[in-house]
C-alpha cells in the first residue's frame, strides 16, 4: 500500500468517526472502505497514536469494538468555557452504588440491587437510566417479569474503560450484604462499623 492510500484510508476513517459523534463499530468501518480489519485496527493505532502524540485537541478512544473521536481531555475546562457548558453533576453515593451493583452483576435486576443495598432503588435506576450510564436489555424469565439492566458504552466513556473487563477486582460484600462507598467510589471497609 503505497503512502497516497495510507493517507486516503486514514482521511477517510477520521471522516466517518467525525461525522458519526458517536461510537462506531469497527466492522462498519472495514465495510465502508472495503478493508479487513487488521488494516483498519493499524489505521485506527495510527491515528490514536498521532492525536496523542502531537498533543492534539482531539483524542481517539477505543471501546470494546467502536471507536470513537473525543474532545483530549486536558482541554475540558476550555471547551466547556467556550460553550459555557457546566461540569456534569457528581453522581450522588447512592448513584454509584447502585451503578458499581449492576457494573459488576450484570444483567441484573431492580430488586437484586435493592437486596444488596437494603434500601429502595427505584429513583437512583431512573436516574442512572436518565443519563445513559445503564439501559434496559431484557427482563427476567420469571413471575412478574422484571426488568435486567445492564451498563452502556457511555458508562464505559465516562469511567475511561475501554471494556467491563478493566474493572477492578470486586471486593467482597460486607456482612449486612450492603454496599458502602466513598465519596470516591471506593468501597469502604466495615471494620466493626
Amino acid at each position: 500500500m503505497d503512502t497516497m492510500e495510507m493517507k486516503d484510508i486514514e482521511s477517510a476513517i477520521e471522516g466517518i468517526l467525525f461525522a458519526s459523534g458517536e461510537p462506531v463499530n469497527i466492522d462498519r468501518i472495514c465495510l465502508a472502505l472495503e478493508l479487513d480489519r487488521p488494516t483498519v485496527e493499524l489505521v485506527l493505532q495510527k491515528l490514536a497514536d498521532y492525536y496523542s502524540f502531537e498533543r492534539r485537541g482531539i483524542r481517539l478512544v477505543q471501546m470494546e469494538d467502536t471507536y470513537q473521536l473525543c474532545s483530549a481531555p486536558e482541554y475540558a475546562d476550555i471547551i466547556r468555557k467556550a460553550f459555557e457548558i457546566r461540569k456534569p453533576a457528581k453522581l450522588s453515593q447512592p448513584a454509584l452504588e447502585v451503578l458499581t451493583i449492576i457494573a459488576y452483576y450484570q444483567p441484573t435486576t431492580r430488586a437484586y440491587v435493592d437486596q444488596i443495598r437494603g434500601v429502595d432503588s427505584s429513583y437512583t435506576v431512573g436516574l442512572l437510566l436518565d443519563r445513559h450510564l445503564i439501559e434496559e436489555c431484557g427482563r427476567l424469565q420469571v413471575p412478574g417479569r422484571p426488568r435486567l439492566y445492564r451498563t452502556t458504552k457511555t458508562f464505559l466513556r465516562s469511567f475511561h474503560l475501554n471494556s467491563l473487563e478493566e474493572l477492578p477486582e470486586m471486593p467482597g460484600l460486607e456482612t449486612d450484604g450492603q454496599l458502602r462507598l466513598g465519596e470516591d467510589g471506593t468501597v469502604l471497609e466495615m471494620d466493626g462499623q
